[in-house]
């Protein structure tokens, strides 16, 4: 039998279509354009490999054809049958994700890497900030995925992609010397690796590294296709830190040109939190309100997320409405939120609408209202989903807050605890706190 990269037998005897499954494979891994044609050319060779299904079903779904993605899945799991169990296990795994039933898919997760370590396709559904793990709504997810990632590592060795994801774990876990290591380690075996090279910023990030992290970025994505998954939150990499160095308009060009809806290309999650959240935190910089850009964002938004029950999504298409005063529909979100708490469908629990209520506040200049929701937040904000440096909106805003309330002390307090982790994004007075 033919094996994968990771020497796992596959149930195909054409060289073609293992060789394509392979390419198209490490596309997915990689965060780069290309998977669609390579699994096409894999299916084409044998259209019964039922692993190349899944592969394109789980690329379909990243990039947010979810119909497609799932009809994709049910055609896997019929080809399965004639595979192996590690094969059918494989499809399994990855099509609960796809069918929406995320805590049966990182059960199947979890019992499939015991067995076979070296599944990074299906071990790549539990890792990141937006993975299974990421997104379970749980306090401890940061250290439980890193120690899950590192009793895996003997059986990866210096693999590039899982050195990238385990990087990613140690830095959110806040073992940042770890994690350069890891990060450098593997953008070494693999410097086109776009998920490693926003691992990467995001190392530097934490390490207080703004100006490498900038000129990193630059020089990476100089020619990068606008059509792998990672350019639109890459391109807000480089908004935000242009905008913590004091280049606005570096940031903005970055911003207009790649990040806001109808000028770039990302899914969904990416273009409406981070639209959302550069927009936000250029004010907070000292931008001026640009409500135009606003409305556009908040309409975004809510086509993408008609009904609320993503959290993260929810909590930036909060922000959306009330940066344009839309309390109406900001009420109604918060309402479906409570809804989906009260059937036990939404796993962060009250956090996103006492964040929801926060920003309101905030935005009503209510301050006292405002720091009490944020701090009442805080310790729970992590159950939301997304990586530090996304949650840093709430950190910056409340800090916003205290100096808008003159209680410079409380700022200064919070700054303090956070300068062991990363530096602040330049905020209007911070440079006074």
């Amino acid at each position: 039998m033919l094996a994968d990269r990771y020497g796992l037998h596959l149930s195909t005897a054409s060289q073609a279509a293992r060789d394509a499954y392979l390419a198209g494979a490490d596309c997915i891994l990689a965060g780069t354009a290309g998977w669609r044609e390579h699994l096409g050319r894999a299916i084409a060779a044998d259209p019964a490999f039922a692993v190349a299904q899944v592969a394109l079903a789980r690329g379909l779904f990243l990039d947010a054809e979810i119909k497609p993605a799932r009809e994709a899945a049910a055609r896997a799991r019929e080809l399965a049958a004639g595979a192996t169990p590690r094969e059918q296990s494989h499809v399994d795994a990855i099509a609960l994700a796809l069918e929406g039933k995320p805590v049966e898919s990182l059960a199947a997760t979890r019992a499939h890497v015991v067995e076979w370590p070296r599944d990074a396709m299906v071990l790549a559904l539990a890792t990141g900030v937006f993975g299974l793990v990421g997104f379970s709504g749980r306090r401890e997810r940061e250290e439980e995925l890193y120690q899950l990632l590192s009793g895996l590592a003997p059986a990866y060795g210096h693999d590039w992609w899982f050195g990238s994801v385990h990087a990613f774990a140690a830095s959110e876990s806040g073992r940042r010397h770890e994690a350069w290591r890891l990060i450098e380690s593997s953008m070494a075996s693999n410097p086109g690796n776009a998920h490693g090279a926003h691992i990467k910023t995001h190392v530097l990030h934490e390490m207080g590294e703004m100006r490498r992290a900038l000129d990193f970025l630059e020089g990476w994505m100089t020619g990068f296709d606008r059509r792998g998954l990672m350019h639109c939150h890459l391109s807000w990499h480089v908004a935000l830190t242009a905008l913590a160095l004091g280049e606005r308009e570096r940031a903005w060009e970055a911003y207009r040109s790649a990040v806001h809806p109808g000028d770039s290309w990302g899914p969904p999650l990416n273009v409406a939190t981070d639209a959302v959240a550069f927009l936000w935190r250029s004010e907070l910089a000292g931008e001026p309100r640009r409500p135009e850009l606003w409305r556009e964002v908040e309409d975004y938004a809510l086509r993408s997320f008609p009904k609320a029950g993503v959290p993260f999504a929810d909590v930036h298409t909060a922000v959306a409405c009330v940066a344009t005063e839309d309390f109406a529909t900001l009420d109604r979100v918060v309402a479906e939120i409570r809804d989906r708490i009260a059937a036990g469908k939404y796993a962060p629990g009250g956090v996103v609408a006492t964040l929801a209520a926060g920003f309101a506040a905030y935005a009503k200049q209510q301050w006292d209202e405002a720091i009490r929701l944020f701090e009442e937040a805080l310790p729970e904000t992590v159950r939301i989903g997304g990586s530090r440096a996304q949650r840093d909106l709430v950190e910056h805003t409340l800090i916003a807050a205290y100096l808008k309330a003159s209680r410079p002390e409380d700022a200064r307090g919070l700054v303090a605890r956070r300068v062991d982790r990363r530096p602040m994004v330049e905020v209007a007075g911070f440079a006074n706190v």
